[in-house]
């Protein structure tokens, strides 16, 4: 697996270079938005660690010029910041995961297995979670094997939850997942159909609520 570090502090990009490749990841580094853009143009790459305070364009303008171009790489985004507002723009752009500054280079190379692990079982469009299975090709879930019924809009707010497991998914990324040409959503629906769905899923999961921030998918712990 190949990882793209942007990082403009040498010494912190050389531990991540170190921590990463010790890791058996092949590591390449830069020290802009603007030299990722020109290597990501030309290079594969199947994650890109990107760091906030870049000289210049910074990280976060980085990941919404990525997206916009369609470039699906997920991202792990490294932000000295500690601030609830850079956490939920850093999702609501585009960004995959984030860890805050200082960090220890285990934990970096769990968050950076577990992107690449959740974005190669997305590819292949089954994703399996403990008891539940989904069939993101053809829009289907089961639970211990049995199937569950879904409407549209409940299945795109599990698709999204469940493709940033773990992860914090803003009540505006869920109300876009629902939202159509067709119809005005209100906010509150977001609740509406997160409460069904907690009603469906039982305890094979749990959406968990974080005030101010948005929900949740978390797998549910053995009994």
């Amino acid at each position: 697996m190949r990882i793209l570090v942007v990082e403009d502090a040498d010494l912190v990009a050389d531990a991540i270079v170190r921590g990463l490749s010790a890791a058996k990841f092949v590591v390449d580094r830069v020290s802009s938005a603007e030299a990722a853009q020109a290597m990501l143009a030309v290079e594969q790459f199947d994650l890109a660690v990107v760091d906030i305070g870049l000289p210049g364009v910074d990280g976060l303008t980085l990941v919404r010029r990525l997206r916009k171009e369609g470039r699906a790489i997920p991202t792990l985004i490294l932000t000295a910041r500690d601030s609830l507002d850079d956490k939920v723009q850093a999702l609501d752009l585009g960004a995959d995961d984030f860890l805050s500054k200082p960090f220890e280079t285990a934990e970096l190379v769990a968050r950076c297995r577990a992107l690449l692990r959740r974005a190669n079982a997305t590819s292949s469009g089954m994703m399996s979670f403990n008891r539940m299975e989904l069939d993101l090709t053809g829009k289907r879930l089961s639970i211990d094997g049995a199937a569950v019924e879904l409407t549209f809009r409940e299945w795109m707010v599990l698709e999204c939850l469940t493709r940033q497991m773990g992860r914090i998914v803003s009540k505006d990324q869920l109300l876009q997942a629902i939202s159509n040409l067709e119809a005005d959503v209100s906010p509150n629906a977001v609740e509406v159909y997160v409460s069904r769905l907690r009603g469906k899923l039982g305890d094979a999961a749990i959406i968990r609520s974080l005030r101010g921030m948005g929900y949740r998918l978390e797998e549910a712990k053995a009994p």
